[in-house]
């Protein structure tokens, strides 16, 4: 066979060691979806708490999510749930129903959940400045309840939701969805002893609302304003065997390094040490939205688009291969690619 051009020594990639140190740790990660119900306040704390919607749209939720990966090229009808959905959330209280149900049924153990709720949030009409603002308010209500907890699964859904409404609404509509409710909820679940999967998600809603500069800078005051920067304590776990936590590790690197700068602090890719690595990704042959580790080794796409990246190394003749560690969930693509493919980051495909 032969030896990996991209590193001269084993390391981190090494998937055999990878895999049997992270496989318990991965198991733990994935957390049942739990019988949700409507409860009142006087029941005890570790009730769950449901927004209200109605189980025919929970219903169309859970068959849109059974039908897309099914879904092979753009030019693939919609299912009919997705339909129904659409039209069911071109009224505004349609709107926060639909978004209510993906919150209550879509499961945490299901790895196309987060882009179930991205793809229908895309799909349906824009939401106007008043629905969002509901929906916020909304969210907040278990908080302000004190003796209702939601579920984990229905915190992830919900920095996925915030996420994604802050990108399609990034002005001054973002603006004002960043209450400081809001931004104190997300910045909480920065917390190590919070479940990673929220964690990460609150990660990912930071950088979308930091899309709006004004948003950019009320975000890093509150950052800076705790005791200690917690992206900093986070940004340690870029080396985790742990996959969700390594994710959560990347994600902070990532907004040190490009979002919220602290003075003093070095850009990672000022001090890593790429000794012994021939071959990364290609920084000046990449699509807009995808970010890249210091050490040109890894890539990530938390856009709704399709990015693409070639490699630092071309092959004319001969025999080669490479090897991926695929570190995320989700839908993604990986092959050769000639120098004059393009990269169609909305369609999905390399011409």
């Amino acid at each position: 066979m032969g030896n990996c051009l991209c590193k001269d020594t084993p390391g981190i990639y090494d998937i055999e060691t990878y895999g049997r140190n992270n496989h318990a740790e991965t198991q733990n990660t994935i957390i049942p979806e739990p019988n949700i119900s409507i409860v009142s306040c006087s029941d005890s704390a570790s009730s769950s708490f449901k927004f209200p919607t109605s189980s025919h749209i929970d219903k169309l939720v859970l068959e849109t999510l059974g039908s897309l990966d099914t879904l092979v090229d753009n030019d693939h009808e919609p299912p009919p749930a997705m339909l129904k959905l659409n039209a069911i959330a071109d009224k505004e209280d349609g709107w926060i129903q639909v978004v209510s149900s993906m919150v209550n049924v879509i499961p945490m153990n299901n790895p196309l959940g987060p882009s179930v709720i991205i793809l229908l949030l895309d799909d349906c009409p824009l939401p106007s400045k008043d629905s969002v603002l509901r929906l916020s308010h909304m969210f907040q209500l278990p908080q302000k309840l004190g003796q209702i907890q939601i579920t984990t699964t229905q915190q992830r859904n919900i920095c996925v939701v915030l996420g994604c409404i802050a990108e399609k609404l990034a002005g001054p509509s973002s603006i004002a969805i960043l209450s400081d409710a809001t931004l104190d909820y997300l910045v909480s679940n920065l917390r190590k002893d919070v479940e990673p999967y929220v964690m990460l998600y609150s990660l990912i809603a930071l950088e979308k609302f930091a899309q709006t500069s004004e948003n950019k800078v009320t975000i890093k005051k509150r950052l800076m304003a705790e005791k200690q920067n917690p992206l900093l304590e986070l940004e340690k776990w870029v080396t985790e065997t742990h996959y969700v936590r390594r994710q959560v590790g990347f994600c902070a690197q990532w907004c040190l390094d490009n979002l919220f700068l602290m003075e003093g602090r070095k850009y990672s890719h000022d001090s890593v040490d790429v000794t012994g690595i021939n071959v990364m990704l290609n920084t000046k042959d990449v699509s807009e939205y995808l970010k890249i580790s210091p050490d040109g080794l890894e890539a990530r796409c938390d856009a709704y688009s399709f990015e693409s990246v070639r490699c630092t190394f071309q092959v004319d003749s001969g025999i080669w291969y490479y090897e991926t560690l695929i570190i995320t969930t989700g839908v993604m693509q990986i092959g050769w690619a000639t120098k004059d493919s393009t990269f169609l980051n909305h369609v999905n495909i390399h011409i």
